[in-house]
């Protein structure tokens, strides 16, 4: 379905669950009350609407966050089932939390009843979410109906798509083309010749045109996008002519030049100011807070090995910008000169990691188990050469070996933590860690950071995976 759509149907789906989620907790409350226990149960009136309000936030909330709302109308009736329990399960943490918060004393019968009635409630709506977003739009709602330009490969493709839409209401109307004729797919579609196309928009309730030709023929088709113009009709042109596979499509301007712009990393200026402003949020409270340890931890290092505190190398940061990176030094003084004479035992072909580096002083390998090491980083992202969260910069040497595919990476800003680290750190592959870092650009959000930073907790707390 169209992206406008797509969003309408996850405002349902997230209204929904604050109606589900309100009933469930009504009715655990019901249950609770009349239930034959020795302790008496209730909740206040102050209490219980706010609690109440902010269980339903919560419920929502954790349904963006885990990214139920996207699949619930094609899920598989398991994964829906899974993702449900999931988002049940920590709602009713988050009500643990938020009893804490407003000093109530709940019944675990009840928050027991809550979970189980609003995951009942939320798996029959969502276990039919299709056909009843589908009826709803019949019912309340009017039909879209669309026409197709082109016969070909990509027009019939584009067809087959509209047809699976039906339930949310699109209608396709049929394909305009150089001469008539009809398009076999589930349905049977009249081809009508596009010197008909006046007579149709004056016949016929057509909202849109997708046109799904040869880019050598747009030009051949200015007289029918002007008619289409004046007539108000919207039109939309496929663009999968060209080879951009991994390139979000979208229209920019420069003052009044229209710009048809491909970009292969995330775009949206307002949600990376965010993700700025929380790197620079919680980094300088982190600095603040960690300071006087950094102080003790630094000249832990000096006393132990002769050298400096802090390590500093020149990384690639966002689209090869080279920045100046800071780490506690965890080796020797002269590492970097010994490089050479221990290239051979390097588990990666092309970024250098040793398990059990003999370069790594005492307090160096303490340093690098919990990535304490990591923590002057904190100033490069203040500075903003470095994110909380995003693939790690690597040095100019390795990037020149890249292929052209992994050169995408430098795309987005380089960050202490990411997908490959929460995954196994150290024991991932250099395959998988450029997969997980192009899977990390293509599925960007500000949720996904977050689950990375809230994941990263316990591996650095446990030094799980570190070398």
């Amino acid at each position: 379905m169209f992206s406008g759509h797509y969003r309408k149907v996850k405002a349902v789906f997230g209204l929904t669950d604050v109606a589900l989620t309100t009933l469930g907790f009504l009715a655990a409350y019901e249950t609770r009350i009349r239930l034959p226990f020795e302790r008496h149960f209730e909740i206040d009136f102050p209490a219980a609407p706010a609690l109440l309000i902010l269980s339903a936030l919560c419920w929502v909330a954790i349904g963006y966050w885990m990214d139920i709302y996207e699949r619930l109308d094609s899920a598989h009736p398991r994964v829906v089932l899974r993702d449900t329990f999931r988002q049940c399960a920590l709602g009713a943490i988050c009500v643990v939390l938020i009893q804490y918060l407003l000093r109530l004393d709940l019944s675990r019968s009840f928050m027991a009843l809550f979970a189980i009635y609003s995951w009942i409630l939320l798996c029959l709506f969502r276990l039919n979410a299709g056909h009843m977003v589908g009826a709803i739009r019949r019912r309340f709602g009017s039909s879209h109906f669309v026409m197709v330009v082109g016969t070909g490969e990509n027009a019939q493709r584009l067809g087959e798509s509209l047809e699976r839409s039906e339930k949310y209401g699109i209608r396709l109307m049929g394909f305009l083309a150089d001469q008539a004729g009809e398009m076999q797919l589930a349905k049977s579609y009249e081809t009508y010749p596009l010197s008909r196309l006046s007579e149709l928009l004056l016949r016929r309730v057509i909202d849109e045109i997708i046109f799904a030709v040869d880019s050598r023929k747009l030009a051949e088709l200015e007289d029918v996008f002007l008619r289409c113009d004046e007539e108000g009709v919207r039109t939309r042109v496929l663009v999968d002519f060209f080879p951009h596979v991994n390139s979000e499509v979208y229209l920019d301007r420069l003052g009044s030049a229209p710009l048809l712009t491909f970009s292969a990393a995330p775009h949206d200026e307002i949600r990376l100011l965010l993700k700025r402003v929380t790197d620079i949020a919680l980094a300088a409270a982190a600095l603040v807070l960690l300071l006087p340890v950094m102080a003790l931890i630094a000249l832990l290092i000096r006393v132990t090995s002769p050298g400096p505190a802090i390590f500093r190398q020149v990384r690639c940061g966002l689209n090869g910008r080279r920045f100046v990176f800071y780490k506690f030094r965890s080796m020797c003084d002269n590492a970097e000169g010994m490089k050479g004479q221990l290239e051979h035992l390097s588990r990666r072909s092309i970024a250098f990691k040793i398990p059990n580096d003999p370069r790594l002083t005492g307090v160096g390998r303490f340093l690098r188990k919990f990535s304490i090491d990591e923590w002057p980083q904190l100033w490069n992202v203040l500075k903003g050469d470095m994110s909380l969260v995003g693939p790690r910069p690597a040095v100019p040497e390795e990037v020149d070996r890249y292929q052209i595919w992994q050169r995408r990476r430098l795309r987005m800003r380089p960050g202490l933590t990411c997908l490959w680290a929460v995954a196994g750190r150290d024991a991932v592959d250099f395959d998988t860690w450029m997969k997980m870092d192009m899977q990390y650009i293509d599925t960007w959000s500000l949720a996904l950071d977050w689950k990375i930073m809230l994941r990263t907790i316990p591996r650095v707390i446990t030094g799980h995976g570190a070398h």
